[in-house]
């Protein structure tokens, strides 16, 4: 046991900062939802307070992904982590709705000073760990903030009132920025020399001209739309369309979820046997199989089988791109790569989001999952088609 622990510190440290920071990301979006409520949103102004947890971040990442190469993860992600903090002890001094629909839209823009700078030391670590450890930082985040982080949310407004939890949550943060230093630290800066004083419009369509590049970009908007989609909308099927309980409809969204984090955490060793072309078949194909079952399903159990199957089929999909954006960016500029995924993802996830309010309205909630599955039958297809740009990446 002591020997894993040496073996695997780093990690280990990696993967509870990355649960610490995911832990007060799940409990600021819980707080903030419920104040939200509790100061009257509705309608168009709920929509937006939704929506101003990651504008900030289409805009920021790319910029932030060149800093990073420039000035260096650690000292990034000490002053988001802070200023982050400060924000958030400040919600509660106004309570007003549109006073926190101002915050929160300030604190979603430095968003990606502390999550790309910590993608960017990731990259880095994965030369030194294996690409077989890939999904672990993305796991343990979302463990945090999707499993743990409401689960304290619920636990604390009652305790503290939402003033209180915010005060929490902005210590969390402020405890983030001194944890972070044996993690951040671990590595000599992340910098890329005279490529990172490039003007960033030109390495950006430079970045973008590659065929990998576009076709990770685009797997990675698509894995995040899915996810958002059923995370956000399979509730309000299962309880207004199929007329299940609200703790079975609530049971969905964690055997989606759970399968998803399990995948990432458990099938990186998996992956690196099958190799880039296999992995995007056999997830791309888990995929069309989960969305057909999700969008024909009229029981809760085939609505549980199809939602443990796009957990596994998104998580191979996900191994796979975060594998390949670490080798893309350790030959273009990690910092610049690490600020594209950040801005692929978030765009994918807003997508999703918005497919219930367009298409949803026009076929259905539920219909929706069929017209998703084009999208992952031609993950699929290009990668059966094309064996050879699968396989250019990890060459």
């Amino acid at each position: 046991m002591r020997g894993f622990l040496e073996r695997n510190a780093f990690l280990l440290r990696f993967a509870l900062l990355s649960l610490f920071m995911g832990i007060s990301v799940g409990l600021a979006k819980f707080t903030t939802t419920l104040y939200a409520l509790e100061l009257g949103a509705q309608g168009w102004l709920l929509a937006a307070m939704a929506g101003a947890q990651s504008v900030g971040i289409v805009f920021t990442s790319l910029p932030v992904g060149f800093w990073v190469e420039r000035f260096g993860p650690a000292r990034l992600f000490v002053a988001g982590s802070w200023a982050m903090g400060v924000l958030y002890v400040l919600i509660p001094a106004v309570p007003h709705a549109f006073y926190l629909l101002l915050l929160t839209a300030l604190i979603s823009f430095l968003m990606p000073l502390r999550f790309v700078s910590l993608n960017t030391v990731f990259m880095v670590a994965l030369e030194r760990l294996g690409h077989g450890r890939a999904g672990w930082q993305r796991g343990a985040h979302m463990s945090g903030m999707f499993l743990l982080g409401p689960v304290l949310a619920a636990a604390a407004i009652p305790v503290l009132g939402h003033a209180g939890s915010y005060w929490l949550i902005g210590a969390m943060f402020f405890a983030t920025a001194l944890l972070a230093a044996p993690v951040m630290n671990h590595h000599p800066q992340v910098a890329t020399g005279g490529a990172a004083r490039v003007p960033m419009l030109q390495a950006v369509r430079a970045l973008w001209q590659l065929p990998e590049v576009r076709a990770l970009a685009a797997q990675e908007c698509a894995v995040q739309a899915a996810h958002m989609y059923y995370a956000f909308y399979i509730v309000v099927i299962a309880v207004q369309q199929l007329g299940l309980p609200a703790l079975g409809a609530g049971s969905l969204v964690a055997v989606q979820g759970a399968s998803f984090i399990a995948a990432l955490m458990v099938l990186g060793p998996v992956v690196g046997r099958f190799g880039p072309r296999a992995t995007v078949l056999s997830g791309g194909a888990l995929a069309v199989l989960a969305l057909l079952l999700l969008a024909l399903a009229q029981h809760i159990a085939w609505l549980w089988v199809g939602g443990a199957l796009l957990g596994v089929g998104l998580g191979l999909l996900q191994i796979h791109t975060l594998t390949q954006f670490a080798q893309v960016g350790a030959r273009l500029g990690r910092g610049r790569v690490s600020g594209l995924s950040a801005l692929a993802g978030p765009s994918g996830g807003l997508v999703g989001g918005l497919l219930g309010g367009t298409l949803g309205v026009v076929v259905g909630l539920q219909t929706v999952f069929l017209l998703l599955v084009p999208v992952f039958a031609a993950v699929a297809w290009v990668a059966y088609r094309q064996p050879a740009r699968a396989q250019m990446i990890s060459a």
